[in-house]
Formats: C-alpha cells, sequence, structure tokens
C-alpha cells in the first residue's frame, strides 16, 4: 500500500518513508547547523578580557539571550526558564542557571558584545544578501527614531524620565490653552508624573529590511545625537547612502555624515534654512543650495553644498535635500524610490513592538532594562537575518515579475516558526514542516485585499503644523566674499 502525500501529491512507498527518516534532522540539529553558519567560533571575542572564575562560553550566553528574548512567555522570569531549557537540550550546557545570574551577565557584558555581534550581522548581511545589499549601486540605511514604555519604577524613572518635564515651550502653551479646564477639573484629576519611556535610535538596511545598528537613551534623547554617534563610530561599506525623515535636519548632522564618506537623503521643510547662488532659486542649476547657519560663518567654517528638489510622493509633492550634486548618480526617480523605501523602518518598528511584545518592557531596574532591549532588537536582527538567508537560497516563483523581494518577509511566521522548533527540539518534523521549510515560507500573504487596511478615523493633531518649503534667501555680499576667500584656500 502506498500513503498519498497531501504535499507533493505524490504516493510515497513504505521504503521511500523509512529512507526519509533516516536522513530526516531533528528541529535541535536544524538550529544547531544554523548556529554555526551565523556564529562558527568564539574568535570575535578572543580580545575580550574575562574573570577567571567565568564558567560560560561567550557564544553560549549569546544564544541564550536570544532564546529569552525568542520566547513567547511575557514574564521574563518565565521566558528564561524556557531559555535555559532550550539551551541546555541543543548545546548539552546550562551557560547560567540562575535568572539572577543570567541578567548580571547580560548587564555586565551586553555593551561589549553588541558591537562585536553587528560586525558580525553586518558581514552576514554582505554575504547572504545577493543583489538586494546594493540598490542602484547604493548601500541605503534609513534612520529613525521611537519609543517603548518601560515600568514606573523609582530606577526607571530617574533613568528614563526627563528632568525638565513640563517646562518647555510646547508643555506651557497646552497649559495656557486648558487653563479653563484645568481650573474645574484640577482637583478631580490631578496632574501624574511623567511615564518613564525607552528612546531607540535605528539604523535599518533599507535594500535588505534588516536593523543595521541602534543607540538606546532615555525618553529625551536627541535622535539627531544618536545618528551622528552611530555614523562616527560605525564602519559603513563605499556608496553608503542614508535616508531620514524630516526631522534630521542641520548643518552638525550633515556634516558628521559626510565626514565619514557617505551620502545623505532627507525631507526638508520649513526647518531647513538653505541660501543660493543665484538671485532665484528657479534660475539655480539643477537645484544647488549651500548650508551655511550663521554660526558656522562666523567661525570660518565652509558650506555644505546640497542639492534640493522637489519631487512627487503620491498625491504629496515633497521637498528632498541630498548631498549627491550629480543628477545622473542620483535622479528624482531613484530620489522618489529611496524615500519610499524608507517607510519599512515604521514597520520595522512595529514587528519589535507587538511580535516580540517590546512595546511594553519588563524589568524594574534599568541597567536590566537596556539589556532586555538590546536583545530583544538583536533578536529580531537574527531571526529577520536567518528567514532571509533561507529565502533568498530557493526561487520562490516561476514568473520573473513575482520573484522574492525582501519586502515579502513576514516577522511573526519567522518568530512563530523559531518559537514551534524550540518546543519541539527533538522531534522529527513532518515533510516539509522543519525549520529550513518553514523559514523559507515565512513570506506575507499574496491575497488582494478588498478593503484598506488604513485607520477608519485619525484623530487630527492641532499641535502639529504641516511641514512647508525651506527657507531660501540669496547669499549677501559679504556672505560671496567670504565663501570666495574659503575657496581660495581650499584651492
Amino acid at each position: 500500500m502506498s500513503k498519498r502525500n497531501p504535499v507533493r501529491g505524490a504516493c510515497v512507498t513504505q521504503h521511500q518513508r523509512r529512507n526519509r527518516k533516516s536522513t530526516a534532522t531533528t528541529n535541535c540539529e536544524s538550529l544547531v547547523a544554523l548556529q554555526e553558519q551565523l556564529f562558527p567560533s568564539d574568535h570575535i571575542f578572543t580580545h575580550v578580557k574575562f574573570h577567571g572564575n567565568t564558567s560560560w562560553a561567550p557564544r553560549d550566553l549569546v544564544w541564550q539571550a536570544l532564546f529569552w528574548s525568542w520566547s513567547e512567555c511575557r514574564n521574563v522570569t518565565d521566558a528564561f526558564c524556557d531559555a535555559a531549557r532550550w539551551s541546555k537540550k541543543i548545546s548539552g550546557t546550562q551557560p547560567l542557571s540562575t535568572y539572577q545570574g543570567f541578567l548580571g551577565a547580560l548587564t555586565r557584558w551586553t555593551a561589549i558584545f553588541i558591537p562585536l555581534l553587528w560586525s558580525v550581522l553586518q558581514m552576514r548581511m554582505e554575504e547572504w544578501g545577493g543583489k538586494f545589499w546594493r540598490i542602484d549601486g547604493w548601500v541605503p540605511i534609513a534612520f529613525d527614531g521611537s519609543r517603548s514604555t518601560v515600568p514606573r519604577s523609582r530606577a526607571n524613572e530617574k533613568a528614563f524620565c526627563a528632568a525638565n518635564y513640563g517646562q518647555g515651550m510646547t508643555s506651557r502653551y497646552r497649559k495656557k490653552k486648558t487653563r479653563g479646564m484645568r481650573r474645574t477639573q484640577n482637583e478631580r484629576n490631578r496632574g501624574q508624573p511623567p511615564k518613564p519611556q525607552a528612546w531607540i535610535t535605528l539604523l535599518w538596511h533599507m535594500g535588505l529590511r534588516l536593523p543595521w545598528s541602534w543607540r538606546l537613551g532615555p525618553s529625551n534623547s536627541s535622535e539627531r545625537a544618536h545618528v551622528m554617534e552611530l555614523v562616527g563610530a560605525g564602519e559603513f561599506p563605499s556608496d553608503t547612502l542614508f535616508c531620514g525623515d524630516a526631522g534630521f535636519v542641520g548643518y552638525p548632522l550633515w556634516s558628521a555624515i559626510l565626514r565619514s564618506g557617505s551620502n545623505f537623503l532627507v525631507r526638508v521643510g520649513a526647518n531647513a534654512s538653505l541660501l543660493t547662488e543665484g538671485a532665484d532659486f528657479q534660475q539655480q542649476k539643477n537645484g544647488m543650495v549651500l548650508c551655511w547657519p550663521k554660526a558656522m560663518i562666523r567661525v570660518g567654517e565652509p558650506p555644505l553644498h546640497l542639492r534640493l528638489v522637489l519631487v512627487g510622493i503620491g498625491k504629496t509633492k515633497v521637498w528632498i535635500l541630498t548631498s549627491v550634486l550629480d543628477a545622473t548618480r542620483l535622479s528624482n526617480q531613484q530620489i522618489v524610490k529611496f524615500y519610499k523605501m524608507r517607510w519599512g523602518i515604521e514597520v520595522e518598528f512595529r514587528g519589535l513592538k507587538q511580535t516580540l511584545s517590546s512595546g511594553k518592557l519588563c524589568c524594574r531596574n534599568d541597567q536590566r532594562l537596556l539589556a532586555e532591549l538590546h536583545w530583544s532588537l538583536l533578536a529580531m536582527t537574527v531571526a529577520e537575518l536567518l528567514a532571509l538567508k533561507e529565502q533568498l537560497s530557493v526561487r520562490r516563483w516561476k514568473n520573473p515579475r513575482n520573484e522574492y523581494v525582501p519586502a515579502k518577509l513576514s516577522l511573526a511566521q519567522t518568530i512563530r516558526a523559531l518559537r514551534q522548533s524550540l518546543t519541539n527540539l527533538h522531534e522529527i518534523p513532518p515533510l516539509n514542516q522543519d525549520l529550513r521549510s518553514r523559514l523559507r515560507a515565512a513570506v506575507t500573504d499574496d491575497y488582494e485585499r478588498s478593503a484598506c487596511k488604513c485607520a477608519r478615523y485619525r484623530p487630527p493633531n492641532r499641535d502639529k503644523k504641516p511641514l512647508g518649503n525651506p527657507n531660501l534667501r540669496s547669499l549677501t555680499v559679504d556672505e560671496r566674499i567670504k565663501l570666495k576667500d574659503i575657496h581660495k584656500i581650499a584651492a
């Protein structure tokens, strides 16, 4: 008798089933193979000095921390129990057997391990990314910021709350608007202390749709300062193009990107003041402008020569400022393409907060909370990278116009596949249900929606003003003289 295989639609004989059992691998063996491909050895930790009493291997601690972040348990102690059990079944050893020891090790070593792991993951991105590593000759990296809520403990409030909360111009404006209401309701609805939040500034590879690096801080952190730190401390490939939204403006940020040997592309509006060498911007060749604040003019710093273009994205006209002056190197069509791709970083934040449940963190100690958030981000990166590798290794569709693109990758399906494999480590999965097959199938749906997914109603934010147009003015006579002197010195 033969048994019908519902997956392949072919008859499988008893001999074939017995032969498949002899060659099939368990979920544990599949995970070990993926671990070896991603981190084949401990060589990246050779220059790290550990205490003489350290009994665990660095790579074992890394994987236990990743398992901890992948666990679906909402309680961090229950997630640790899952991670400890899975680590023991996979490697035969349990790096850290107590929750306090585990969190103590992460608090101590996260700041050292994370940059080392970034370098490995970035190397794997280039190795496995294929044609998606560069888009139109560029390595496109987006940057943006978001916040995650943290528990209201004394340590978290001290570390993450703004010390001058309620003293800014916006807060004073709101108080002035609601003065009459506060007079009647102040006794019943007293003001609450600010809610502590952790700030996340993320660099994100737009071609592969994977996190590149990140910086964490309190709720009042400057995302522009975070980007400057990441750009200054990191190593980036040649022809890297940084893409940002309207909040990432200013001479210090743009000059830091240019000093690193990279280029940028950002949206600008009334928050940007630019200079033109001609009498009218419309008469400027290819939209060439200067970014030269008065503070930089006084100290003799040279201006930034940039290109300003007006493009249509959907129904909106958008001003885009770029440091790529050659229109043949970066055309207006490519600018629109890259700016649309930048939106994927918002989806990445949604996956972090919803799929990995990091929208509201759990640890009540500020150092442990930063470790929790760091490893959640790293776990998301590793999961997506493993799924991307498997999906790029096969041709999913015969129609060349429907070939795989990284935008099809589903983080929810990827995490679901990893969790199922970790829960059933010693089982031999059915045909096409092993970990690699499930990672290859972890893509978004293909059906055409009958209704829009946009929110039915979005209340207007009256405090948020329209972005407007950039402020443009021509150079004064004194500024022209100083510019000529700078050009003579540079020559």
